[in-house]
This record gives C-alpha cells, sequence and structure tokens, in this order.
C-alpha cells in the first residue's frame, strides 16, 4: 500500500479549473489527440482511454486532469501525475493542450497546481520527459524548476528527463 497521500483531482487557480474525467470529454480528447498529426483515434479508443484513466486513478491515487478555462468553460487539454516512464513514488508530471492556447501560460498554470498537489500526497520527487524538440514545454519545466538529468534515445527521437525534488 502506498505511504502517500491521495492527490486532490480538483485544483482550481486564477484562470483554470482542473478536474476528474467524464465520458463527456472524448470527442474533445480526439480532436486533441488528431493534433499529434498521426491521425484522429475512433471515439471507442478515446472513451476507453478515459475509462483507463478514472480506473488508473482509483488505483494509484494520482491523475492527469481535463484543463478547463474558468470563464469560458472550455476543454483546453489536460495535466497531471501520470507514473509514464518513472514509478508511482516519482511520478512523472504530464500536460498536453490545444495549439491554439499554446503561449498564454496555460500549462505553466495548470502544471503548477499539479505540481502544488504533487507536494501535498508527501512526495520527495517528480520527473518530466520531453522530446528534445519541444522547447515550449522545455520552457515551461524550466519556469517550475524542473532541471535536466539525462538524455536518452527512444523510437520517437531523443527524450531529455528533467527532474524536481519537492520541499
Amino acid at each position: 500500500m502506498s505511504t502517500y497521500e491521495t492527490m486532490s483531482f480538483h485544483l482550481e487557480t486564477e484562470r483554470l479549473v482542473l478536474r476528474p474525467w467524464a465520458q463527456s470529454d472524448a470527442a474533445e480528447l480526439r480532436a486533441l489527440h488528431s493534433e499529434r498529426g498521426k491521425g484522429t483515434p475512433t471515439a471507442e479508443y478515446t472513451r476507453t482511454l478515459i475509462a483507463k484513466q478514472l480506473t488508473a486513478t482509483a488505483t494509484t491515487g494520482i491523475a492527469l486532469l481535463p484543463i478547463q478555462r474558468r470563464d469560458e468553460g472550455d476543454f483546453i487539454g489536460y495535466c497531471g501525475l501520470i507514473i509514464g516512464r518513472s514509478t508511482l513514488e516519482e511520478p512523472e508530471i504530464a500536460y498536453e493542450l490545444f495549439q491554439r492556447t499554446h503561449g498564454r501560460g496555460y500549462a505553466t498554470e495548470a502544471a503548477r497546481a499539479v505540481l502544488d498537489a504533487a507536494m501535498a500526497t508527501g512526495r520527495k520527487r517528480l520527473w518530466s520527459t520531453v522530446g528534445t524538440w519541444n522547447t515550449p514545454s522545455l520552457r515551461v519545466l524550466e519556469k517550475l524548476g524542473f532541471e535536466r538529468d539525462h538524455v536518452s534515445t527512444e523510437d520517437s527521437g531523443e527524450v531529455v528527463w528533467l527532474t524536481r525534488s519537492l520541499p
């Protein structure tokens, strides 16, 4: 059994609300995934992905959460903690936002809220892995105090591993 507190699954910032997944997020999540340039996943695949996220959250006590803009009420992406390439003890912070919302500080704002939520669980360190080509993402992590640990080469290309100690 984990010695960590369960992460808060409802986070609010000045401009954003992060909350648990709902099946009604499937269409927006499909649209977000299609921006990756590898085609659009099927509705069934996306619904299954959301179900898996909810199951993983119940099992692990950490979550990847949809991001909604507070004023507009629209889904703009997701941010949260995942096991990813790391461990439950030292999870990864992950985020992906619609391209139309890039450059407005939303990723930094959401990730800062998730960082605070991670600290509240009692964890000592977080990881993040980002493609070396993804300069905006690397900038977000730099603002949040992440430091480069090493670079690995994967099928998708070079990946930067970053880490952030939690007080």
